[in-house]
């Protein structure tokens, strides 16, 4: 599909396609290959709206029920992106905010790697569905409490300000086999990225 201008079609329900569009010509005026992030922290618009984004669990984005096909154009939204104090996610413009109703987290962590030499020195790097990478970190850290109900580890990595990636299975096993024992607890395994100590769980 010829990146550009959105038209009527499943995508883009016809209600909505200004709005989207708008979007765009916003944040990509030039087309939909920009890197740079744009500064969402810095924007307060006063407009709010909701047209029926949302991301679900599985990281597949939706407008009005219709599910986005063009990953170009997701991960062009997923840059302006931002979660406020008040738990909400937005795609977030000098002039708008889109309310997205988010099921789980925006992101998917689709893998880990490992860089410098094993120990408390180390990186993990984790790349999401939308090829964003961010490092387990004090600034961007990773959280894996217990699920409720099932009370199976539910991993998060922070990629950016709030927004959250969970960890698919295959990359929480990965992560799993890099555990070793907290210097303090030898019953407590955990990882280390960044200088910093992330408990995974208690020993099996």
């Amino acid at each position: 599909m010829a990146d550009g201008p959105l038209k009527s079609s499943p995508e883009t329900a016809p209600d909505t396609l200004k709005a989207l569009n708008e979007l765009i010509r916003t944040i990509a005026p030039d087309g939909l290959d920009g890197k740079t992030l744009p500064p969402v922290h810095l924007w307060h618009p006063a407009n709010l709206a909701d047209i029926g984004m949302e991301i679900r669990a599985d990281g597949s984005w939706w407008h009005a029920g219709t599910k986005f096909n063009r990953m170009k154009l997701v991960k062009l939204f997923s840059r302006i992106l931002r979660k406020d104090e008040d738990g909400r996610t937005y795609l977030v413009t000098p002039h708008e905010k889109v309310i997205v109703h988010v099921e789980d987290a925006p992101f998917l962590a689709v893998r880990v790697d490992r860089a410098g030499e094993p120990g408390r020195n180390q990186s993990l790097v984790f790349t999401t569905n939308l090829d964003e990478f961010t490092v387990a970190s004090a600034e961007t850290p990773l959280d894996i409490p217990l699920a409720p109900g099932t009370l199976e580890p539910a991993p998060y990595v922070n990629v950016r300000a709030r927004l959250m990636a969970k960890l698919t299975r295959p990359t929480y096993y990965e992560l799993a086999e890099m555990a070793v024992p907290s210097d303090d607890d030898l019953d407590l395994w955990g990882v280390w990225s960044r200088g910093c100590f992330f408990p995974i769980g208690p020993a099996a």
